[in-house]
């Protein structure tokens, strides 16, 4: 089943997508409500075509994890924005992942603010599961992490982050397709899914989703480890390889081939058996400039002089 956050006649609602229309759940129940109780046989309304509704992003996740499942990402991601090569042995290790902000999520033809000092703009194209009650999988949705490059670059000098680089805005959508709908695609675990991303028409990677390194079972495992992962959870796959970002794309190129994002660049994810994901760039407000750290003899100065 494919499930749709949308907004029609001036109500937000869940519902079902069956072919070109929605069949809205009766009463007001959000995605939450969905993903801890199930649809069973919940009462629906009358069908609406889709072209009549505004699909929304299927959810807002009380957190958001991006994991890094790709060895072809970090391959040349690594070289792109650090200039190291190979992949670190610590990798192999365990599926690692950060918290990106669940609070800056977008939807369906949104329009994305890229932070406006930023000028090496990128896309991310991943697929992230939502998780359901019991640490199980309720469904798959497609997934956007956009990326300032040259930010994260910045900030990853520090051996902490990303922080600036990355929680300006996260896309999903355009529904959640529920678990069940997918395991015909499974090979050992994996779901054998083809992801492509294009820029204004043009088609820049593609990539089997299949070719992870862990199952998204093993990655809730870890992400429950001495901690906890309740339903709404989002995780993200990581970007998978072959031109599954541009940055992947400038490290094995030596030079930024294709270019960065510019405000207009219109960016389409699909994932097979999903569905599209579409996102307009455009540059946010300017901020203003931070005060330089204090540096520590300085600060002991102070304190001497207070003595």
């Amino acid at each position: 089943m494919r499930i749709a956050t949308f907004r029609h006649e001036g109500r937000v609602r869940t519902g079902a997508v069956e072919g070109e229309q929605v069949v809205p759940f009766a009463g007001d129940i959000d995605m939450l409500e969905i993903i801890e109780n199930g649809v069973g046989k919940r009462e629906r309304d009358f069908p609406v075509p889709l072209k009549e509704v505004r699909l929304l992003a299927p959810l807002q996740p009380a957190s958001l994890r991006d994991f890094v499942a790709f060895e072809e990402h970090v391959e040349g991601v690594r070289r792109s924005i650090d200039g190291n090569a190979g992949v670190p042995d610590a990798w192999y290790d365990a599926p690692t992942f950060y918290f990106t902000n669940p609070h800056r999520i977008y939807g369906p033809d949104d329009s994305v603010p890229f932070p406006a000092r930023s000028v090496n703009r990128d896309f991310e194209l991943e697929v992230a599961a939502v998780i359901g009650p019991g640490q199980t999988i309720f469904g798959y949705t497609v997934l956007n992490d956009w990326s300032a490059r040259d930010l994260q670059k910045r900030e990853m000098q520090v051996s902490l982050g990303p922080a600036k680089g990355k929680d300006f805005a996260s896309s999903l959508g355009p529904w959640i397709v529920t678990a069940d709908e997918l395991e015909e695609h499974k090979r050992d675990g994996f779901l054998d899914l083809w992801c492509t991303a294009t820029v204004n028409g043009t088609e820049i990677g593609r990539d089997l989703l299949g070719n992870m390194s862990w199952t998204f079972e093993t990655m809730v495992a870890y992400a429950a480890r001495d901690s906890r992962v309740v339903p709404g959870d989002v995780l993200g796959s990581g970007t998978v390889g072959n031109g599954g970002c541009l940055a992947e794309l400038w490290g094995r190129n030596g030079r930024q081939d294709p270019p960065p994002l510019r405000d207009g660049d219109i960016v389409t994810l699909t994932v097979e058996g999903i569905g599209s994901l579409t996102n307009r760039i455009v540059s946010g407000g300017e901020t203003p400039d931070l005060p330089r750290a204090r540096r520590r003899d300085a600060a002991k100065a102070r304190a001497e002089r207070q003595h």
